[in-house]
């Protein structure tokens, strides 16, 4: 018989332990404090229809206050005035100055040598002057047909008076019996035809004066009408030295500084650095708003200038609208053509306005709905906005001053109506 341990064995009796009973009990009642303290969330997160954490959401308050609608942007500075000069006749042309150069006004730039021009207006003066010669001469032939005419109406005046007086004594010594009435009737034939030559000297004497101040006429305006030719080709020539038609700063060389062009063709232009404006682009959605004569501020190099808006293109190009914004009062010195300048345009300025700050949950939901947030829960809520600034939206109806929203994020709510905000 094989013999074990059993002898050996001893019962041992356990002893309860009071420390390790407590402790159990303490955790119990830990735990349920803590089930009581997440009791209100676990039902929160059962209640809702998704959970996001709060690190991938943006949020903000809806506030009443100022509203400052505007718009900022990057604009460069460009001459409002910058004209480009063209040859107005073919030849050689020489340019005078360097692009960069200063110039005033009525500084010769360019030179055109045009011999067929030059040509031109000296056949067209000689014709002036044949023109004037004939005039003049005009003037000389009426005065003497016009001093032939009057001779002979002198001449008619003077024999009719003297037949006037023929007659006179023909009737007295008539009547004294020293005459015969033959003789008498001879006298009043006489004095008849002397006074129809009179009448037809003195009609003659009228007609031809017309006849010559129409002829003297005619040669004045086609010799006027001439000069007005040769004005034309000097002012031509004139123009072939090419003036710079303000004050300021040679641009762009559009030839060599020698060569052979065209009529009509492009030399060069000037930038009229005493009327600056800033050239900025515009996003189409705000471009609706702006009107010419919207105040504005131009910053840039340390300094602040007020502006208004002067034009407005009525082109929409990439989404986007030129516009233009002149300083108001004189225009600073120390800019130059193309430098960058930052724009603020003031579309609207009100007070009183419930806002909220601008995020992309306008663009998410159309500006139709809002998730506020109230206990760790985002609901949506139905809204209406109005117009937008740069940092801010007006809010019209459904949310009232105080109300925490989301403004980024809730894409990842994908449309549901309650959504638990988790830490």
């Amino acid at each position: 018989m094989i013999r074990d341990t059993s002898a050996q064995d001893r019962i041992v009796e356990v002893k309860p332990n009071r420390k390790r009973r407590m402790m159990y009990i303490g955790g119990g009642v830990a735990l349920l404090v803590v089930l009581g303290l997440l009791m209100p969330g676990i039902l929160r997160l059962f209640s809702a229809d998704a959970s996001v954490s709060a690190s991938r959401l943006a949020f903000a308050t809806v506030e009443r206050g100022l509203f400052v609608r505007d718009i900022a942007a990057e604009g460069k500075v460009v001459a409002a005035n910058s004209p480009t000069l063209y040859a107005t006749y073919g030849g050689a042309a020489v340019l005078k100055v360097r692009a960069g150069d200063a110039v005033k006004k009525g500084q010769v730039l360019a030179v055109i040598d045009s011999p067929e021009l030059h040509n031109k207006l000296a056949q067209e003066q000689s014709k002036a002057d044949a023109m004037q010669v004939d005039y003049l001469q005009a003037q000389v032939d009426a005065r003497t047909k016009r001093g032939a005419l009057q001779k002979d109406y002198d001449n008619a005046q003077i024999d009719a008076k003297s037949a006037a007086n023929n007659l006179d004594r023909e009737q007295k010594a008539y009547a004294a019996g020293a005459s015969t009435g033959v003789a008498v009737d001879k006298a009043k034939d006489d004095l008849e035809k002397a006074q129809i030559a009179l009448a037809h000297a003195k009609a003659d004497l009228g007609m031809s004066n017309d006849s010559l101040n129409f002829n003297i006429q005619a040669k004045k305006l086609a010799h006027d009408n001439q000069m007005l030719v040769v004005q034309d080709l000097q002012r031509q020539v004139d123009d072939l030295n090419v003036k710079s038609p303000v004050d300021g700063q040679v641009g762009q060389l559009f030839i060599a500084p020698v060569a052979t062009v065209a009529k009509d063709a492009q030399l060069l232009s000037v930038i009229d650095l005493t009327a600056l404006e800033v050239e900025v682009k515009v996003p189409e959605s705000f471009a609706r708003d702006l009107a010419i004569g919207m105040t504005g501020e131009i910053s840039g190099n340390g300094n602040t200038w007020k502006g208004l808006v002067s034009a407005i293109s009525p082109e929409v190009v990439n989404g986007e609208v030129a516009a233009r914004v002149r300083f108001e009062g004189t225009t600073p010195k120390q800019l130059r053509q193309n430098q960058r300048l930052s724009v603020r345009i003031l579309l609207d300025k009100r007070d009183n306005v419930l806002t909220v700050q601008r995020g992309s949950f306008v663009d998410e939901s159309g500006g139709s709905y809002a998730y506020v947030v109230r206990d760790g829960i985002a609901t949506k809520t139905p809204i209406r906005v109005g117009t937008s600034s740069i940092d801010k939206v007006e809010i019209l109806q459904g949310l009232k001053e105080g109300d925490r929203i989301v403004i980024s994020g809730t894409d990842s709510f994908k449309g549901a109506q309650r959504v638990a905000i988790s830490r």
